[in-house]
C-alpha cells in the first residue's frame, strides 16, 4: 500500500485541518497543520487579492518545510462599499478604538454596520470569498500551482443575529435559507459557505493537478 502524500495546511486551526483532512484522505493525502512545524513563523500577507495572499502563504510554507503546502485566504466583499473590506476583512476596524469588552470581530462588525448605516437592506449585497492555493516545493510557476475559489452570496443585516460562527457571520444573511451565517449549524454552513465550496473544488481538481505535475518536467 502506497504511503500517503503528506501535505502541510498553513494554519494552526485544527478545525480547518480536520475539515480538509477527511476528503483528501480518500485521495491518499495526509494533512497536517503548522503546529507540527513551529519553525514557520508569521507570514506577511502583502498580496492584492485573496489568491495572491493564499499563494504567498502556501509558497512560504512549502519552502520552509520542504513539503507540499495548502493555504487559504478569505474575506467579505460588500458591493455598496466597492468591495471593501475585502482582503482587509480581518483588520477592517483596527484603526477604531474598541469599546469596553469588545472583541476584534465585534469591532469589525460595528464598523461595517456603521459604514452601511444609510444603505437600505435591499442594496446590501455582499459575498464571502475563499481562495485556496496548493503548491509543491520549488514549483511555483502559475501553470504548476492549483488555485480554487468559492463564494457565498448574501446581504448584510441591520444588526447581528445568532451565536454560532465567527467574524462577520452574525451580520451576513444567507438569502436562500433566510438566516444569518451565525444561525446555521456547522453542517449547514459547510454546505452553503464559500469555504465549503472552495474545499469541494479543491478535492475535485486535486487528482488532475497531481497528474499534470507528473507530466511537467521540473525546472
Amino acid at each position: 500500500m502506497a504511503q500517503p502524500l503528506k501535505v502541510v495546511l498553513a494554519t494552526h486551526n485544527q478545525g480547518k485541518v480536520r475539515e480538509l483532512a477527511e476528503p483528501l484522505a480518500e485521495l491518499g493525502v495526509e494533512v497536517v497543520g503548522l503546529d507540527a512545524f513551529p519553525e514557520v513563523g508569521d507570514i506577511v500577507e502583502n498580496g492584492e487579492t485573496f489568491a495572491e495572499n493564499a499563494l504567498i502563504k502556501a509558497c512560504t510554507v512549502a519552502e520552509a518545510t520542504g513539503l507540499p503546502a495548502i493555504a487559504d485566504d478569505s474575506g467579505l466583499e460588500v458591493d455598496a462599499l466597492d468591495g471593501r473590506p475585502g482582503i482587509y476583512s480581518a483588520r477592517y476596524a483596527d484603526g477604531e478604538l474598541p469599546l469596553e469588552g469588545e472583541t476584534r470581530d465585534m469591532r469589525n462588525n460595528r464598523k461595517l454596520l456603521f459604514d452601511l448605516r444609510d444603505v437600505p437592506y435591499e442594496h446590501r449585497q455582499a459575498r464571502f470569498v475563499c481562495c485556496i492555493a496548493c503548491v509543491m516545493p520549488g514549483r511555483y510557476e502559475p501553470e504548476e500551482t492549483l488555485v480554487v475559489q468559492g463564494t457565498w452570496e448574501g446581504r448584510i443585516l441591520p444588526a447581528p443575529i445568532g451565536e454560532n460562527g465567527f467574524g462577520y457571520d452574525p451580520v451576513f444573511a444567507d438569502i436562500v435559507l433566510g438566516r444569518s451565517a451565525a444561525q446555521l449549524s456547522r453542517e449547514e454552513k459547510m454546505a452553503r459557505s464559500h469555504r465549503g465550496a472552495a474545499v469541494r473544488s479543491l478535492v475535485s481538481w486535486w487528482p488532475e493537478w497531481i497528474a499534470s505535475l507528473k507530466q511537467q518536467p521540473e525546472k
